[in-house]
């Protein structure tokens, strides 16, 4: 289109208006809710620069708000939401807009990021070959989706072990390098012909935007458990064994499967981030903001609202919750989704190339000797028993 990406790094506000004021812009447009800056302070930047600050919404598939109950609230359970939203007209994604460019090009800082390679240390090269950014690779990967696994989705999905059974956009989707409207126009094909696999996977999108929804509705989702009752859990904070559970040693093979893949790819398979957190919330009784943390630190497909919801979700102390006594088990977990250990064995073996890249990636600090298996802390059952007398003293 004859435009460039102009890189810089710094404070949003100062680069902001700076940037306006050296190409003379007077409109500058950008998204609600930029996702890695807050808003505040911007429209007075771009004010002291000479330009005026357009908001848009995000391209999300409704848009906040719009999609509430008979008694006009908001839905707190998703199967009807999911309802509600399928008897709405999704707005279409807008045409690829016209732009001017200017007769000379700003100076960029650069695709390159520093910073964040000093801070990773050997993490960044180990990340960068599990990553594929851009806006061209998301729509290749959603056609590869839906020309492949699409009409196994509703079952593969839960298989960790089997590549390519999902669409792999969640990072895209989080960046916005492609928008969930795109996504739910390119499947209404599909769809609408009733297509295997498409109406679930259309679902799967849905409740990352009910998650959306209510963190609108309570911005402090990602701190406060949404029924209060359950600030009074007795969880335990941060501790010597969520530390074995970040760095991959709880003597569980599924959860340090799991923790090592985020550890590595900037991803977790989504069956085991249930078990992974199941097991932390419960079987170690540790704060699921703990685990929403390290997960924040360690996702490229971060998003506030959907690991806000789903850490809720799994601790059972969220909207529309998996109830508290309901305790993964990881060991039939893992006979159940992984039954001949392939995604295990990948990620523990020594030898493996999932295991060496864990040993690549992880601090020095921490150590790791691939063949040290360390022991659980306490026994699969010994950890249930001590969930479910927990939560009976909160009944009580």
């Amino acid at each position: 289109m004859g435009s460039r990406l102009i890189v810089r790094r710094g404070d949003p506000a100062e680069v902001l208006e700076a940037l306006a004021r050296q190409t003379g812009a007077t409109v500058i447009h950008a998204t609600t809710g930029f996702p890695f800056a807050p808003d505040d302070g911007l429209e007075a930047a771009a004010e002291r620069g000479g330009a005026r600050l357009e908001l848009h919404p995000l391209a999300d598939l409704v848009p906040r708000g719009s999609v509430l109950t008979g008694s006009g609230g908001v839905y707190k359970v998703f199967s009807p939401f999911w309802k509600a939203v399928r008897q709405v007209q999704i707005a279409p994604p807008l045409a690829v807009p016209k732009l001017t460019a200017p007769e000379d090009w700003p100076d960029s800082d650069g695709t390159d990021w520093p910073e964040a390679r000093a801070a990773m240390v050997r993490g960044w090269d180990v990340l960068a070959r599990h990553t594929r950014p851009g806006e061209d690779e998301a729509h290749a990967r959603l056609e590869e989706f839906l020309e492949g696994p699409l009409p196994d989705y509703k079952a593969d999905r839960n298989l960790p072990w089997r590549p390519r059974a999902t669409s792999g956009l969640a990072d895209a989707l989080a960046s916005g390098e492609i928008s969930a409207r795109r996504i739910w126009a390119r499947v209404q094909p599909d769809y609408q012909q009733g297509a295997a696999g498409s109406e679930h996977f259309l679902s799967e999108l849905c409740w990352r935007e009910f998650a959306r929804e209510l963190m609108a509705e309570s911005p402090d989702l990602d701190r406060t458990c949404w029924r209060e009752e359950w600030n009074r859990f007795p969880w335990r904070g941060d501790n010597d064994d969520a530390e074995a559970w970040r760095r991959g040693r709880t003597g569980v093979p599924m959860v340090d499967a799991g923790m090592r893949e985020m550890f590595v790819t900037g991803q977790m398979h989504n069956r085991v981030r249930m078990i992974t957190g199941s097991y932390l919330t419960k079987h170690l009784l540790t704060d699921w903001k703990v685990g929403l943390d390290w997960f924040g630190h360690c996702l490229s497909d971060w998003d506030a609202a959907s690991n806000a919801m789903n850490w809720q979700w799994v601790a059972g102390c969220g909207p529309d919750a998996a109830p508290y006594f309901r305790v993964f088990n990881p060991e039939t977990q893992a006979e159940k989704f992984d039954a001949e250990a392939q995604y295990r064995r990948y990620w523990l073996d020594p030898e493996a190339e999932g295991a060496r890249a864990f040993a690549e990636a992880a601090p020095k600090a921490w150590k790791i000797d691939l063949h040290d298996r360390p022991k659980p802390a306490l026994s699969l059952a010994e950890g249930r028993d001590r969930a479910l007398d927990a939560y009976q003293g909160l009944k009580s």
